[in-house]
């Protein structure tokens, strides 16, 4: 139990949970779910909670693919009730999520972040093991990528889609000056200056929480330093101390300080990122590829259909490694509590979740309608014939040019370093309280504490 307690204790970081919150019975781990007969599924009303992040005006194509599926289920499955419970995603990842797990108590599906979060909870035995269930609807070979569900050889939870991150840009203002798409850091410098030199903000800012500007950061300590490189602190062979991940800060913190992001940053949340470029009060901004779904008719970026491109991170000088890599991961998924498998009704009500939200219709749907990257594999003539839109046809191409990808950094460090970067670091970098080589040295401090941790 100790052990158990310890690996918990390292993602959750909540130093008021108790022994007693893991050790209830019902934790323990279940037996493979499909093995329980559907026969004996119960006609009495049943009720479900489907925790979900699909909260905000920006997401509403999301929570409306959701809500198509939740119907379809309730449909299928005699007397079930879904209570959908919308949650930030921070804060569903971050805290809540995480103080249900440690009470023994998470809603009976919920989002899920794959790694390292679902194998630690796995290991724990607090999730439904799908493996059964995949086979049983003869699903299990059509994802493109299971790996960060998967622990022990059992598939734990499902990604949602897939997704790539890189540069909007105001497709019509750079066609304004004359420009294209920056094919080196040394060009991308150049545009910055410009258009800061031209009264406008260059890139798009909202750091009060820190995942957001080190979506930035990430990529540029991977230009410098490789894109392998944040995979190896975990394991002792490379540290943050590393020169090319020092620079990677430093030209993050270069940008900060000739006032290339609007001023009063860590004050903003993310909803201010999307707005200062859709309003045109910034020209540039670095985000995940599912931000496409904005700039479609009835989004809050309308006015902007057919005048936003898509861009790589541009290499750098003397970069390490593969110069067109970029960032994309599966990592956002559904789990599912392992004390579903107890209740045959509601074993049956997630069978019929996975069967109706996770098929080609729906994938495609995804895609069109919310810019979500495919997580199954589709013909190549279904993909190609249902994007329509430039943008997203343009990121694709990105997409496809780039020749490797690395995943974000905060699934390849532990939960305590994510912590360190993410609600101290990056922000003290900006605020001007720290040096990137200070920075680089507290997080290798904090990644030699979690390394030695390691069981």
């Amino acid at each position: 139990m100790k052990k158990r307690m310890t690996l918990l204790l390292s993602l959750l970081l909540i130093t008021s949970w108790t022994l007693a919150g893991c050790a209830s019975s019902s934790n323990e781990p279940q037996q493979g779910a499909g093995n329980t007969p559907v026969e004996e599924t119960s006609k009495e009303p049943v009720e479900m909670l489907l925790r979900h992040t699909q909260v905000g005006a920006d997401k509403q194509k999301r929570l409306a693919i959701l809500q198509d599926v939740v119907d379809k289920v309730e449909g299928e499955v005699p007397n079930l009730t879904f209570t959908l419970d919308g949650v930030e995603s921070d804060v569903n990842r971050k805290e809540k999520l995480r103080g249900e797990m440690a009470a023994g108590n998470p809603p009976d599906i919920f989002e899920l972040f794959g790694s390292p979060d679902s194998k630690v909870y796995a290991k724990e035995g607090m999730l439904l093991d799908l493996t059964p269930i995949l086979q049983e609807l003869g699903i299990q070979d059509q994802f493109t990528s299971l790996e960060p569900f998967t622990y022990e050889g059992k598939v734990y939870g499902l990604p949602i889609g897939g997704s790539g991150e890189g540069f909007f840009y105001n497709k019509e203002y750079f066609e304004q000056k004359g420009w294209k798409a920056p094919t080196t850091m040394a060009e991308l410098d150049n545009i910055l200056a410009e258009i800061k030199a031209d009264g406008k903000v260059p890139l798009a800012s909202a750091s009060k929480a820190g995942w957001v500007p080190l979506m930035l950061t990430n990529h540029l300590w991977s230009r410098y330093a490789g894109p392998e490189i944040t995979a190896k602190f975990a394991t002792g062979e490379a540290k943050w101390t590393d020169p090319g991940v020092v620079q990677g800060f430093a030209k993050h913190k270069e940008w900060v300080d000739k006032g290339y992001f609007k001023k009063g940053e860590l004050g903003f949340e993310y909803a201010e990122y999307t707005t200062q470029f859709t309003s045109g009060e910034v020209v540039l901004m670095y985000d995940g590829t599912w931000k496409s779904s904005v700039f479609k008719e009835g989004q809050s970026g309308e006015s902007l259909i057919g005048k936003v491109g898509f861009f790589n991170m541009p290499p750098v000088e003397n970069g390490a490694g593969d110069q067109t890599s970029l960032m994309r991961d599966v990592n956002n998924g559904y789990g599912f509590s392992a004390t579903v498998a107890d209740d045959p009704q509601k074993l049956e009500a997630v069978k019929a979740f996975i069967k109706n939200f996770y098929n080609e219709d729906m994938q495609v749907r995804g895609l069109v309608e919310d810019g979500v990257l495919p997580a199954m594999k589709l013909d190549e003539k279904v993909l190609t014939d249902s994007i329509t839109d430039d943008l997203m046809k343009e990121i694709v191409a990105v997409l496809n040019a780039s020749k490797t990808s690395f995943p974000a950094f905060d699934a390849l460090v532990q939960a305590d370093v994510t912590t360190e970067i993410s609600n101290l670091q990056i922000q003290k970098l900006i605020g001007g309280q720290t040096t990137p080589e200070k920075m680089a040295e507290e997080l290798q401090k904090v990644q030699e504490e979690a390394n030695a941790s390691v069981e």
